[in-house]
């Protein structure tokens, strides 16, 4: 069962939810409205119907607020070099995306390029945030959801910042994680 979330977040669209996500739900950009937060038991996150995810309750407070920054962008369309030069802009490419959800969870303090996010934090897979990136894509899986721009694994399509339930193919790929997460 969800935590109480708003009326607008439980019947948005996602041409709607893309409206809000680029308006910050008003509040000034990077200060998510944890009262609109939703959270499931245990220590997986959800796919919501609107496309936004839900985090887990279990999960340390970084992995929350990076699920619920990346919720703020989903939507949004992509845009080659998005979110590069800084956090907030129109659009977002693979690593802007996951430079956006990681400086959420305060793991980040400016925007990498895919081939930065190589030598980021630590090698392996993380317990909570796992980066999976090569010299021309890279993608995050928090708390066992994949935030990721490409169609890889999505059955609607669509290119972007999105939550995929499906796990791509890692092929190529290299993992990295904060310590501890």
């Amino acid at each position: 069962m969800l935590a109480p979330a708003s009326a607008s977040a439980s019947t948005a669209t996602p041409k709607r939810i893309a409206s809000q996500q680029a308006q910050v739900g008003g509040q000034a950009f990077g200060q998510p409205n944890l009262a609109d937060t939703p959270t499931v038991p245990g220590t997986r996150a959800r796919l919501l119907p609107t496309g936004l995810a839900a985090a887990p309750e279990q999960a340390p407070e970084a992995v929350k607020r990076a699920i619920w920054r990346a919720n703020e962008i989903i939507g949004l369309p992509y845009r080659y070099g998005g979110g590069h030069r800084r956090f907030k802009d129109r659009g977002y490419d693979c690593s802007g995306t996951v430079s956006y959800a990681l400086n959420g969870g305060g793991l980040l303090d400016s925007p990498l390029d895919s081939s930065s996010f190589m030598t980021w934090g630590e090698a392996g897979t993380g317990d909570w945030i796992t980066v999976y990136t090569n010299p021309g894509h890279a993608y995050v899986v928090i708390a066992g959801l994949r935030l990721d721009t490409s169609a890889a694994g999505d059955p609607r399509g669509g290119k972007g910042p999105r939550w995929r339930p499906v796990k791509r193919s890692d092929r190529g790929f290299q993992r990295r994680h904060v310590d501890g997460l």
